[in-house]
């Protein structure tokens, strides 16, 4: 049993309070997954020459000011660094396997998490509402957020093995469930060249969308082709810089339920993680349909679209 939650923001001047409002969902769904959690949330994009990478320090000593000194003195150019006790997110217009060869190298505790110009990732053990405390998850601000409560059943309780799980740039994906066929797929991708993390079934899900899209699909063709391929019970919650994205298994065995406002789209495994948000008197609720792909854009202030697939 995993809590997920995800909140997008239509007005552009409600993103300052995107962390206070995401918060208490993420805080609410504790119950649901009380072993660790995680949340991204996106942001206004960095120019194209930069990145912005999310990084997690798993080591006893913890010292990023060193670690920027040193990323500067390898001649990567300028970068800036902000810190939250073990996670960071350095900017930098370095390209993603140098850095990830330069962390191997030079700081093995430290991992990446995420890579892109809009995405800010944090991921820890712990319940939720410590860590949200940690990371002064409320002080966030973005157009944006996905986050996940996580009650571990099938492999260990870890920051790595926490949601989002993301791949390539500006991708994440929260999942409530379980995939009964990740090692087929695991093995279908590996023998295209793609790396694993970790032994979740989740990150199994995450790359193989990452994967179609990389061959050229959109994320809504990506999950169509999914409904033939991940075999098991979910309720996968993805978001992009551009859009959130929502779908349920043919069973719809997952709980999930959506609100919308003029101001906001709104999405929690249970309605209480949503009952604190402005307007939920007045908004649009409804448990979404299965195997239905609804999609928002960050840009669009309408219903979202709705893609049925024959079953």
């Amino acid at each position: 049993m995993c809590g997920i939650v995800g909140l997008l923001l239509k007005r552009f001047d409600h993103r300052t309070s995107l962390g206070a409002l995401v918060t208490p969902m993420l805080d609410c769904m504790g119950d649901r997954g009380p072993d660790s959690a995680g949340l991204a949330v996106f942001l206004e994009p960095v120019d194209a020459s930069l990145r912005r990478y999310s990084l997690y320090w798993g080591g006893e000593t913890i010292d990023w000011a060193d670690l920027l000194l040193g990323h500067q003195e390898a001649g990567h150019g300028a970068a800036t660094l902000e810190s939250t006790a073990d996670n960071a997110v350095l900017i930098s217009d370095v390209a993603e396997a140098e850095l990830c060869t330069w962390l191997t190298t030079r700081w093995p505790a430290v991992h990446l998490l995420s890579v892109g110009r809009s995405i800010q990732l944090f991921k820890d053990e712990g319940h939720p509402r410590d860590i949200a405390a940690r990371y002064r998850f409320d002080q966030l601000a973005g157009s944006h957020a996905v986050g996940h409560t996580r009650m571990a059943t099938e492999s260990m309780v870890s920051p790595a093995h926490a949601h989002p799980f993301t791949a390539g740039e500006d991708f994440c994906l929260v999942h409530n469930g379980s995939l009964s066929n990740p090692n087929s797929i695991r093995r279908r991708l590996q023998r295209r060249g793609i790396r694993f993390q970790t032994d979740n079934d989740t990150e199994a899900g995450c790359r193989y969308l990452e994967w179609r899209m990389q061959e050229g699909d959109s994320l809504e063709q990506a999950l169509e082709a999914a409904f033939d391929v991940l075999d098991g019970f979910y309720t996968l919650l993805m978001a992009t810089g551009e859009k959130l994205v929502l779908v349920r298994d043919a069973f719809a065995c997952k709980p999930a339920v959506v609100a919308e406002t003029d101001d906001y789209v709104a999405v929690g495994s249970e309605f209480r993680a949503l009952a604190h948000l402005p307007g939920i008197s007045d908004a649009n609720v409804y448990e979404p349909a299965p195997e239905q792909i609804y999609s928002w854009s960050v840009a669009d202030t309408v219903s979202p679209k709705t893609t049925a697939v024959a079953s």
